[in-house]
């Protein structure tokens, strides 16, 4: 599987030399995201999203972008109560992730975009009432691979530089949890990945947008 990850990592930074057509890129930015069906409710994890990326043009405004990813989910809550139960919970899942997109350009200025994305799992860490949780396995309870539906927006700010927001979220479960309550209570949940991402794309070698031409007053 790293032989894989390193095999993509390889293509996306160095295919802007096998075609003059496709541009390189890099995009630098946070994630802020949350855990469905953890009990934990709110975008209070923070993350970096980092990585490079291949733009392939498909006509004047269609295009479809490969990127190879570092990017930081999870899940956190503040303890609540001044007991050994105060609610505090943690959790850490950093992925090496492969998103690929579909992507439409209105005037050379604003680009949407949807896909998927592949992710595997690289780093693991739970705390629950602020103790870390021991697991037999390095990822613990969680799985491995994790498949994302991707709904992006890029904003040009000048040549070369654009803002970029993005939703993510798990196709399929990451986990399932049963959980009880001091009334003798049980339930279970399907948990998913829950994504906000806000970044800085560069695209080297970006073409200038073109402004249109004034008319000339008559004279």
């Amino acid at each position: 599987m790293r032989k894989v990850i390193i095999l993509i990592f390889i293509l996306t930074t160095t295919s802007v030399c096998v075609a003059q057509s496709i541009k390189g890129g890099l995009a630098v930015g946070f994630n802020i995201s949350q855990v469905d069906g953890d009990e934990v409710y709110g975008y209070h994890k923070y993350g970096i999203n980092v990585g490079p990326m291949a733009i392939v043009p498909i006509g004047k405004s269609f295009s479809v972008s490969i990127e190879t990813l570092y990017n930081q989910k999870g899940s956190f809550q503040s303890p609540r109560f001044n007991d050994s139960l105060n609610g505090a919970y943690k959790l850490i899942l950093n992925y090496v992730e492969v998103p690929v997109l579909f992507c439409y350009t209105d005037k050379e200025i604003i680009k949407f975009g949807t896909g998927f994305s592949w992710g595997r799992l690289v780093q693991f860490k739970e705390w629950e009432h602020e103790n870390r949780v021991s697991w037999t396995n390095p990822y613990g309870p969680y799985k491995n691979n994790d498949v994302d539906v991707l709904l992006d927006i890029q904003l040009k700010l000048f040549t070369g530089l654009n803002f970029n927001f993005r939703y993510a979220y798990s196709v399929g479960k990451i986990r399932t949890r049963e959980f009880h309550n001091v009334f003798g209570n049980t339930w279970t949940r399907k948990q998913f990945n829950n994504l906000l991402s806000f970044r800085l794309v560069y695209i080297f070698k970006d073409t200038p947008t073109i402004k249109p031409k004034k008319d000339k007053d008559l004279k």
